[in-house]
């Protein structure tokens, strides 16, 4: 059993299946027991914790974990000091990055933040709205929520400000957005003591790259056909590659194996093409890992 321990921090809640999974799919398998914060993973050289998202740049901060993964905003929110050294776009919902917004009810008269001078906002992110109003020259009442925030104006607050991926919630809650204040998405952070030990910094790099892989993946397939060596000219024209492609010769002098990387959105339209200019035998196939 190895000596050397990477103590790494997995975000608790709604990033916690999103993350798990990313995990998975890049090699390391993590189980969560019932009511552990402590979940085993497949690498005896790591030792997770469970931490909700918004403290994991505190603890990592002070060393109580070398590093985690936490979302941008809960950085600038907490003033944490350490390094982010990957964006992993990636969310509960989709790969966008959430936007922390204003909204007031579809009722308010409140069209600007300079409206809600002296009035009442509730968010969870209070550090991070003082920060926006002292920008725009707003004094309000900040006022932190527990939860079920959607739910405050206009009885308990004049005005929310409050994260969002796809809108749902704001449109079923009858919430209009006055202003968007800050886009985030999940960052590896890591401790910059733990990152200046050369071991610690191998592994966290190590993980880095396989979690950058398969997310690079994702939107991509890879193609495989036969071509005449006379129309490939013509194919190499329409293909759209990571790189260039690879171009292999075959048994038939007169044939040549084209293998490149393409995104999956454009294959719709690509096979067709491919299939109208001569190509034969055209495979596409899964990509799990691209590293640059």
């Amino acid at each position: 059993m190895s000596e050397n321990k990477l103590k790494l921090g997995i975000p608790a809640g709604s990033l916690q299946e999103a993350t798990i999974d990313l995990f998975r799919k890049s090699g390391y398998k993590i189980s969560v027991e019932s009511r552990s914060y402590f979940p085993s993973i497949n690498d005896e050289e790591i030792e997770c914790m469970l931490i909700r998202a918004q403290e994991m740049a505190r603890y990592v901060s002070n060393g109580v974990l070398d590093a985690g993964l936490t979302g941008h905003d809960w950085i600038v929110e907490t003033g944490a000091d350490v390094f982010e050294i990957a964006e992993l776009i990636f969310s509960k919902v989709s790969r966008r990055p959430v936007r922390w917004v204003l909204c007031v009810p579809e009722s308010s008269p409140v069209q600007t933040v300079k409206d809600l001078e002296g009035k009442t906002i509730a968010t969870e992110a209070v550090g991070l709205t003082k920060t926006y109003l002292a920008k725009h020259g707003v004094t309000a009442n900040v006022e932190f929520s527990w939860g079920a925030t959607e739910v405050k104006p206009p009885r308990l607050a004049d005005a929310i400000v409050e994260v969002t991926e796809t809108g749902n919630s704001l449109r079923a809650n009858h919430l209009r957005i006055v202003d968007e204040i800050l886009q985030s998405t999940t960052r590896f952070i890591v401790n910059k003591d733990a990152y200046a030990d050369p071991w610690k910094k191998a592994k966290i790099d190590d993980v880095v790259m396989m979690l950058k892989a398969t997310l690079e993946a994702e939107s991509r397939v890879g193609l495989m056909m036969n071509v005449p060596k006379s129309k490939l000219d013509a194919i190499l024209k329409i293909l759209p590659s990571m790189n260039t492609p690879t171009v292999s010769p075959m048994a038939d002098s007169d044939w040549v194996d084209v293998t490149t990387i393409v995104e999956e959105k454009a294959i719709r339209q690509l096979l067709p093409d491919l299939k109208r200019e001569g190509a034969v035998g055209i495979i596409e196939f899964q990509v799990t890992k691209i590293i640059n």
